[in-house]
């Protein structure tokens, strides 16, 4: 099942179920996935999983900067209902990789590419950024890369 199917899948099921949370996130996901696709292909394009994955990303990432926001200002039931709209995201994004597994993955593309120093840090990222296929963030896998090469 391609992701944007189940994203409609998902989204009947919240209708079903009466779980306004994830019926809300996921209505908001599915317009941002066919912004983005009309952004990139035109009207009648369909992102392909890993541009729908950095989508999710993107949401994510807007909403816990509302969290950051919310804890500054004393909201907290606005924390909590973000924190709500997060886990359901978080569903769609692949299992994450464990430090140690990043830690080996870097060194392996380092040794492969040659790297020696921070001026090779740009090539080893894009060649870790498509070996790690969402399963680390750019901040962990740069600060990682960065740690390697110093």
């Amino acid at each position: 099942m391609s992701f944007t199917a189940q994203i409609s899948e998902d989204l009947k099921n919240a209708m079903r179920a009466k779980d306004t949370v994830a019926l809300n996130v996921i209505r908001n996901l599915k317009s941002a996935l066919k912004y983005a696709a009309i952004e990139k292909l035109g009207a009648e394009g369909e992102l392909g999983d890993t541009d729908a994955l950095a989508v999710v990303r993107k949401e994510i990432k807007k909403l816990q900067d509302s969290v950051d926001g919310a804890e500054k200002a004393g909201r907290p039931e606005a924390v909590a209902a973000a924190r709500a709209e997060i886990a359901v995201l978080e569903k769609y994004l692949p299992a994450a990789m464990s430090a140690e597994d990043l830690g080996k993955l870097v060194e392996a593309v380092i040794a492969e590419l040659g790297a020696t120093s921070k001026k090779d840090m740009g090539g080893v990222m894009k060649a870790l950024q498509e070996r790690v296929a969402g399963r680390a963030d750019s901040k962990s896998i740069s600060t990682e890369v960065a740690k390697r090469l110093a």
